[in-house]
């Protein structure tokens, strides 16, 4: 080993190559890049006042999270889910099963 060469136990990886190298992470990335995309697409199809309090949550092969701050906007958030639906299928978004999941923020 060359002395100007760190042990590989002190190399750090940046970001971008360990994901490039590790299936499960590359997977994570994926699916956060389609959450985002997802929640594009939606949040311009909600009302002005719960697109700025809904946010993207997890997304997995069967269902996709909505994430709000209190059981009120839950409530109006159920009520858009099928013109939500509508508009990521118009997108040509594979359907996914919409969830609701009231997150209060840490104290």
């Amino acid at each position: 080993m060359s002395p100007s060469a760190p042990p590989a136990a002190d190399r750090t990886l940046p970001l971008a190559e360990a994901l490039a190298h590790s299936s499960p992470l590359a997977a994570l990335l994926a699916r956060v890049h389609e959450s985002d995309r997802r929640f594009a697409v939606a949040r311009a199809a909600l009302p002005a006042s719960l697109a700025t309090v809904v946010r993207p949550g997890p997304l997995d092969d069967e269902t996709w999270t909505l994430l709000v701050p209190s059981g009120a906007a839950a409530a109006k958030l159920r009520q858009c889910l099928p013109q939500l639906a509508r508009a990521l299928d118009a997108q040509g978004m594979p359907p996914r099963a919409l969830r609701v999941k009231v997150q209060v923020p840490a104290r």
